[in-house]
């Protein structure tokens, strides 16, 4: 099980993901204190089973419930005393989960009255069906198995389990949840024991503290019930997770847990090549490749590019960059003077734009326009950027800071809206997010540097580097404009936005869209792939809505990140595109 705010990983980045275990009892705990009243006793978690496994008769019966589980599910033995039985019986099948276990011993007086929160979170029960579509959302972000809605929603007034979720108290968006596990009601333990299943945080939230919350609360939850202690488990190189864990109390014990080989489960068992250098957009591509069986080779790990390999056919990327993108495309594609102008010429609307240079002409256009983008035309990632500009002396510091990254400087006419990206994949809309710029909450005591620290650790963490917040001129203009500095102390509670740009990699956040995409926008973004001539392209929308028609399109990416659209299956989409006789 993990946390909010991790190092990013095959398995999603920060979540516990479904089937994860809890630990055997430890040596002060003898098997018969742990044997279950039940027979080859199971609980259906809705994303899988969880198997008690010394109410097995034996490994060979045990072997065989594992090998039972359902296509898309992830069952667990739990508790394994001797693994290698189990594993002799089925040993192409089954595996011996790589995990560690941690336990928190539970005391009614001191843990029953722990239920602290952080501020402007709220934790409860599962409560409605929307409740288990919030968390398969959780779950989709984070590449989790999703749970099945009518199982949790048959248990949810189970003794068993306990579904929580964690709410963020001004939007009421669930922003985390997690499963506790009453191991005496589930399988009629007589040792008191308990679980934590399943932790998952949004890795876009703008709050803190939601992982610890819920740990907190089930740590009270159980505690009140008078069970006597809590596990968990995660994976052994999980620094951020174990840190976590070991402040709030736990402590590492012997356990064992067997699963069954599957796609979900193939990057636990497959002795595969060493993937940690690739960024998390390289990463997902490569992760589809090999759940297909495809061959893939590292080529540049430090650049994303790689080689997929497939009965003959092979095709080069970098990231989702492939040889069916074209040189001319490219160019289209990467200088934004062109690509409005190719827009443009098929009948899509774009906003006005000129190439700076003339300092008067530059002032003419600027006081034509009422307000301006500067933007590298050459640049990506937002690098250079500055929105909004209003007067000639910040238009001449934007100009020169949009030089700096190389080549010639646009002047793009401001137009307000709200920052979509829709993702084309042969020629048809896969993915649509709305994209919004990084936002911090106040403590009230905390300065605004500090809180953009605080903010900004936690998105590199939730995205593997790819977002943070930058600390520079454009941020102490984005402040200054709301009458902030980086020594300011705001209110608890109190949200700022601290760019003006929505990029990831500014500390953005996004925001899937797909289902509300109007029409229009939709006929807009395929007809702007079908004119650049670019199988794959990611394309930049501004739109009061993107449930409404009205649009202006901005920029188009030649290499567009597929990570952080879920649940839309990008990753799935491009490798159908390249091998499509694996879909």
């Amino acid at each position: 099980m993990t946390v909010e705010a991790l190092q990013p990983s095959s398995h999603g980045v920060g979540p516990l993901n479904a089937g994860d275990h809890a630990g055997r009892p430890n040596a002060a705990t003898s098997s018969s204190d742990t044997a279950a009243s039940g027979h080859n006793s199971a609980l259906d978690c809705g994303w899988g089973r969880l198997l008690y496994a010394p109410s097995f008769d034996s490994p060979k019966h045990l072997a065989q419930a594992l090998m039972q589980e359902q296509p898309g599910r992830r069952d667990i033995a739990l508790y394994v005393d001797s693994p290698q039985l189990v594993l002799a019986e089925a040993p192409a099948d089954l595996f011996l989960d790589p995990s560690l276990v941690y336990r928190r011993v539970l005391d009614a007086e001191r843990d029953g009255a722990a239920e602290r929160t952080a501020p402007g979170i709220t934790v409860r029960p599962l409560s409605t069906r929307a409740d288990i579509a919030a968390i398969n959302r959780l779950y989709g972000m984070r590449r989790m198995v999703p749970l099945d809605p009518s199982v949790v929603w048959a248990q949810r007034q189970s003794d068993a389990m306990t579904y929580l979720v964690a709410e963020d108290e001004r939007t009421g968006d669930v922003i985390g949840s997690v499963l506790g596990v009453d191991h005496v009601a589930a399988f009629g333990v007589k040792d008191g024991g308990s679980s934590l299943w399943c932790l998952a945080v949004d890795p876009q939230t703008r709050l803190s503290g939601a992982g610890e919350s819920l740990t907190q609360y089930l740590i009270a939850h159980f505690a009140r019930r008078g069970r006597a202690f809590l596990d968990l488990s995660v994976l052994h190189d999980n620094e951020h997770a174990i840190g976590l864990y070991e402040k709030l109390g736990f402590e590492k014990v012997t356990g064992f847990a067997i699963k069954h080989k599957n796609a979900i489960n193939q990057r636990l068992f497959v002795d595969a090549e060493d993937m940690s250098g690739l960024n998390p957009y390289a990463r997902l591509i490569v992760d589809e490749a090999r759940r297909r069986g495809i061959g893939t080779e590292v080529l540049d790990a430090a650049a994303g590019i790689f080689k997929l390999r497939h009965f003959g056919h092979e095709v080069l990327c970098r990231e989702s960059l492939t040889e069916l993108t074209g040189g001319v495309a490219m160019t289209w594609c990467q200088d934004k003077v062109l690509t409005l102008r190719r827009l443009d010429s098929v009948g899509l609307r774009v906003p006005r734009q000129r190439t700076a240079g003339d300092a008067e002409a530059d002032a003419a256009f600027l006081r034509e326009c009422g307000s301006v983008v500067v933007k590298p035309a050459m640049g990506e990632q937002g690098r250079g950027i500055s929105v909004d500009v209003r007067d000639e002396a910040h238009l001449a510091q934007a100009i020169e800071r949009a030089a700096r990254e190389g080549g010639h400087v646009v002047l793009e006419e401001f137009c307000p809206g709200q920052d979509l990206r829709i993702v084309v994949i042969g020629y048809k809309v896969v993915a649509a997010a709305i994209r919004r710029p990084a936002e911090i909450v106040g403590d009230g005591t905390s300065s605004v540097a500090r809180l953009i620290e605080r903010q900004s650790a936690r998105r590199a963490a939730a995205t593997g580097g790819e977002s943070r917040i930058p600390t520079d001129a454009e941020t102490e203009r984005c402040l200054a404009g709301q009458g902030l500095t980086m020594d300011s102390v705001l209110d608890e509670g109190q949200a700022v936005r601290v760019r003006k740009t929505a990029n990831l990699h500014t500390g953005g956040t996004i925001h899937d869209v797909t289902a509300q995409l109007h029409p229009v926008l939709r006929e807009a973004a395929e007809t702007a792939a079908r004119a650049l001539r670019i199988p794959v392209v990611g394309l930049d929308l501004l739109v009061p809505a993107p449930d409404q028609p009205d649009y202006v399109m901005i920029e188009a990416n030649e290499r567009p990140g597929l990570a952080n659209h879920e649940p839309q299956p990008t990753a799935q989409r491009f490798i159908d595109l390249l091998f499509p006789f694996t879909a």
